[in-house]
């Protein structure tokens, strides 16, 4: 047995208490229902001091997740339902927040869509629809949140992007090229956004589970994913938050169009 194999994952820390890191601060947070990154970055923005707009194309999850937010931190949740693949909703998302609160100071693009098909299998639809709602969707947010932050001379976008968009995984063409788009776009956005004092910055996390990934990851590959990491676990999705709230908040303000690797694993 090799050491790797004898290794047994240390759990979890326990999340940290806010410190008011985003305190009076607005933000908007896409594909936040359900139990996934979005809902958790939602949650320590929350946490931080923020106000919170939440958004999704899944309406009652949406409404459930707003919900259990405010019951749970006593911060203020906005739901705004929103498909990113929707130009006339997205800019419905930004200007609800706008409507809603007189601003917003930080856009957290969070959407994405996965799925494992070979290259050779795959088929226009499936690499489109992939491309759409991942590299597209984030690009519509984008320019929606840069619209309205430029002329504010203020404010910050974090994108989620992803591992894949630097290394190879089978079955994973579509998602890792979506993925590497959003870092060239985010490196794009911020250079054309830092004269207006507006920075663009994106997480790039390996693996966070929770019970949306896992239903469409098998068991097998999972424990496989597990094993590259050096701590022997996935990523909590507050863990991922944590650096999502890091970019978003003044500890950041010299960081534009960087795109922080949220991983431990290893080659």
């Amino acid at each position: 047995m090799s050491l790797q194999d004898a290794f047994v994952p240390p759990p979890p820390p326990v999340p940290p208490s806010g410190h008011g890191l985003l305190a009076g601060k607005v933000v908007i947070v896409t594909a936040a229902a359900g139990t996934g990154i979005g809902s958790a970055t939602a949650r320590r923005c929350l946490e931080e001091g923020a106000s919170v707009v939440v958004s999704d194309a899944h309406e009652r999850r949406l409404g459930e997740t707003a919900e259990q937010l405010a019951a749970e931190t006593g911060g203020v949740v906005v739901a705004a339902p929103c498909d990113v693949t929707d130009e006339a909703q997205v800019q419905a998302l930004y200007d609800a927040a706008t409507a809603h609160f007189g601003r917003f100071d930080v856009a957290v693009h969070n959407a994405g869509l996965g799925g494992t098909v070979p290259l050779v299998d795959m088929t226009d639809a499936q690499w489109s629809r992939v491309l759409d709602v991942t590299l597209t969707g984030t690009f519509r947010c984008t320019r929606a949140a840069l619209s309205r932050l430029l002329p504010q001379g203020s404010g910050v976008i974090v994108n989620n992007a992803s591992v894949l968009g630097w290394r190879a995984q089978p079955g994973q063409a579509h998602y890792a090229a979506a993925k590497a788009g959003v870092m060239a776009l985010t490196r794009c956005a911020a250079a054309e956004a830092a004269p207006a004092g507006v920075r663009v910055n994106a997480v790039s996390p390996s693996l966070a589970e929770h019970p949306f990934l896992n239903r469409a990851i098998t068991d097998g590959d999972l424990a496989v994913l597990r094993r590259r990491e050096l701590f022997g676990r996935s990523a909590e999705t507050w863990e991922v938050a944590n650096v999502i709230v890091f970019l978003a908040s003044d500890y950041s303000s010299y960081m534009s169009g960087e795109v922080i690797s949220v991983s431990s694993q290893h080659p």
